[in-house]
């Protein structure tokens, strides 16, 4: 067994992209769902959608899929452009900011936007928005996507002459790093960011964003920004908003040139990542320029490329795939299997936190292809791929004016689940590779893959790490309730497997995905108000699935009473979408129904769930007359690679004293843990924190108990701490 060191393929990524599912945000319509704490460890780029449909997207397909986030484009006022490089409606369009409003861009108006963040937040799905605040818009004059009037240098309401470098220049040369921080960038008006008036405002667009519930930032033309003044404007942001948003920073470091990524490494507080644009050659090189995907066995920070826990790597991005921002070589959905072969490399590979392409369809063969615009209406609007009423988004067409959508290729998709499945054991082992181009490696004991881009079969014994048992390929099917639509790989008790992989395909296997037996549940609290039952009624919660009777009254949950209505507890299946109502009866025979169309909730792939809903109506759940509170938790905590972080107690939701339940944190920053969780109101309680690996090794705080008296009803309290 060939076992790689750590520091040969990065070190885990400690920071902000492991991400959990943490909040408790209203759905539109009869129900609040409340998703805990899963790893999350890839996100998608969704080029170009419209709020509506990445609201649709989240909940359909990201949320049950494990993606930790979506990067949606520019949500600002911007520039339009009927006809660019001849092109109708260039993409580009909107990176030519004209004003920080979110009422009208190309994506939707303020009220969808706030609409997707608290669907996609409701699913554990976070929205990073694409943040161009080095420069406004291009050219003398336009009309804007508001149809507002701008002019050079001046954009009423916002920015005059005084905002911007002056003298007007362009940028000219690359190892002059004052050129490249204080000229325009082609064309495009370039922001005195040195101005505090100027970071100001930039700060106040992205603090409202922080504050409607984003979660994270990519700084377009971050390199084009001098590092003190975009520090400035990320330390402004930081400080007032409850939670310190994810950031990561478009830096592209050409060899020899004045600005460099490592300039960046400290913004945020040490903590802010960096786009790794040398990652995405490499893999070319490897899958598509003539290498050997062999030699791919010590790829990561020996090859040059930087820290793991800086980096979020990407095969292609919007730019990269039409070749533009720079030089280089990147696989697309052009590169057909080849390019997702790539992409599941880089799911599995223990390195940064990866960004999945999702495009539409485009040409390469000049310009005037590689500006076109997304599918567009008449009037130049988005026609984006969910139509109304459909139960399915119109993606995989390759022909321009369709939606490709690699992000639902079941390869690419599939290795979300593998990649957060063995996020604990952020190492290579049991590699093996022909000398050409077959290799196969684990993740500890917890992932498996083979990758065969030869033109033959691959069909052999593979040491494969795993526990004995069958699993689901996720490479050839979907895996759901224990069952797999693809092929079943059998695992040895000695970790032996026969994997067969067909020419220009992969395998791959994952603790999460093992075929039959008991599959873990997702303990899931329903709570009912108003349901005013008659005398000698009771009120139950009947659905879809086996927990909840398959819609027989009779077999319902029930839900007793309690001081926030009527509550009940159950397990239900992992990653489900799960329909429901809320009945009561005396007998089970007759019946009374609340009315309307059916309740409908998703359970994540892990953790807990909760769904709240008044009775025979659509009205949220009140929350000040109930018998919960939210608590907080922040705890100072260094860990060890492979550790983290979780709270255990002597209430249910913290365990009752179990490790083996203890609430996981989220890693936040440096060694800042967080946690917000909802327990009962007015109680007291002891509890402590814990630090646990992969292994189930669990490292207990020293001392004494902490107790704690939780705040009244409704009410919310932080608590702070260091580890002792």
């Amino acid at each position: 067994m060939l076992t790689l060191d750590i520091s040969a393929v990065g070190a885990p990524p400690r920071s902000h992209w492991l991400r959990h599912a943490l909040v408790a945000v209203a759905l539109a319509g009869t129900a609040a769902l409340a998703h805990a704490q899963t790893t999350r460890t890839a996100f998608v780029q969704l080029f170009e959608w419209r709020w509506t449909d990445i609201a649709r997207e989240c909940e359909t397909h990201l949320g049950p899929k494990g993606f930790a986030a979506v990067q949606v484009s520019p949500p600002t006022e911007h520039n339009w452009i009927a006809s660019g490089d001849g092109a109708p409606f260039p993409w580009w369009m909107r990176y030519q900011t004209v004003s920080y409003s979110l009422d009208r861009s190309r994506s939707g108006t303020r009220a969808q936007f706030q609409d997707m963040v608290n669907r996609c937040n409701a699913v554990g799905v976070g929205i990073y928005v694409d943040a161009v605040i080095n420069h406004m818009s291009g050219g003398t004059g336009g009309t804007s996507s508001a149809g507002r009037i701008w002019s050079h240098h001046n954009y009423p309401g916002l920015y005059g002459s005084p905002d911007f470098h002056s003298p007007v220049c362009g940028i000219t040369n690359y190892n002059d790093a004052n050129n490249v921080q204080n000229c325009e960038l082609s064309g495009l008006q370039d922001l005195n960011t040195g101005s505090p008036d100027v970071r100001g405002k930039i700060a106040n667009y992205l603090v409202d964003l922080a504050n409607m519930g984003v979660k994270g930032f990519r700084v377009d033309a971050a390199k084009h920004i001098h590092p003190a003044d975009l520090g400035a404007i990320i330390d402004n942001v930081n400080s007032r908003v409850a939670t310190r948003p994810f950031w990561f920073l478009e830096v592209i470091g050409a060899a020899g040139e004045a600005v460099q990524p490592s300039q960046y490494f400290n913004l945020s507080g040490g903590q802010a990542a960096i786009t790794e644009f040398a990652y995405g050659p490499q893999l070319h090189g490897k899958f598509a320029g003539g290498g050997k995907l062999a030699d791919l066995k010590t790829f990561g920070e020996s090859w040059g490329l930087m820290g793991s826990i800086k980096a979020v790597p990407f095969t292609d991005n919007h730019d990269k795939q039409r070749g533009h921002g720079g030089g280089g070589n990147y696989l697309t959905y052009h590169h057909g299997a080849t390019y997702d072969l790539a992409n599941v490399f880089m799911l599995a590979w223990p390195y940064g936190y990866p960004v999945v392409m999702s495009s539409y369809a485009f040409q390469k063969a000049s310009n005037y292809d590689t500006s076109f615009g997304p599918p567009y209406n008449a009037d130049g609007s988005t026609r984006g791929p969910w139509a109304d009423g459909a139960s399915a988004p119109a993606c995989f067409s390759q022909t321009r004016g369709g939606w490709v959508c690699e992000h639902r290729f079941r390869p690419i998709a599939n290795m979300v689940g593998f990649r957060n499945a063995s996020v604990s054991s952020w190492s290579v082992n049991n590699w093996w590779d022909n000398g050409n181009n077959q290799i196969a490696f684990s993740r500890g004991d917890k992932a498996f893959v083979v990758i065969n881009k030869e033109g033959g079969a691959l069909s052999r014994s593979f040491q494969t790490g795993l526990p004995a048992g069958d699993y689901c390929d996720a490479i050839s099917g979907d895996f759901a309730a224990g069952a797999c639509s693809g092929t079943v790989v059998t695992v040895g008790a000695s970790g032996l497997a026969t994997v067969n992989v067909a020419a220009n395909s992969a395998a791959a296997l994952h603790v999460n995905a093992k075929v039959g037996g008991t599959q873990p549940g997702v303990n899931t609290a329903f709570t009912v108000q108003g349901a005013a039952p008659a005398s000698g009624q009771q009120v139950y919660v009947v659905g879809s699935v086996a927990a909840l009777g398959a819609w027989n009254p009779c077999n319902a949950l029930p839900l007793p009473a309690a001081s926030s209505g009527h509550a009940g507890t159950v397990s239900l299946p992992a990653s489900t979408n799960v329909q429901y109502k809320f009945i009561k009866y005396s007998s089970c025979t007759s019946v009374t129904w609340e009315g309307g169309g059916n309740r409908s909730l998703t359970t994540p792939a892990s953790g807990t769930a909760s769904a709240c809903g008044v009775f025979n109506s659509t009205a949220a759940c009140s929350t000040g007359g109930g018998s919960t509170a939210t608590v907080i938790f922040n705890q100072t905590a260094s860990t060890v690679a492979g550790q983290s972080v979780h709270l255990v107690g002597s209430l249910p939701a913290l365990g009752s004293w179990a490790p083996a339940s203890a609430l996981p944190l989220t890693l936040v920053s440096g060694s800042q843990w967080r946690a917000q969780v909802t327990l009962p109101a007015s109680t007291a309680m002891e509890y402590k924190f814990i630090k646990k690996d992969g292994s189930g090794n669990v490292v207990w705080e020293s001392g004494a108990n902490r107790s704690l008296m939780t705040p009244a009803a409704g009410a919310s309290q932080t608590v702070t701490t260091t580890w002792k």
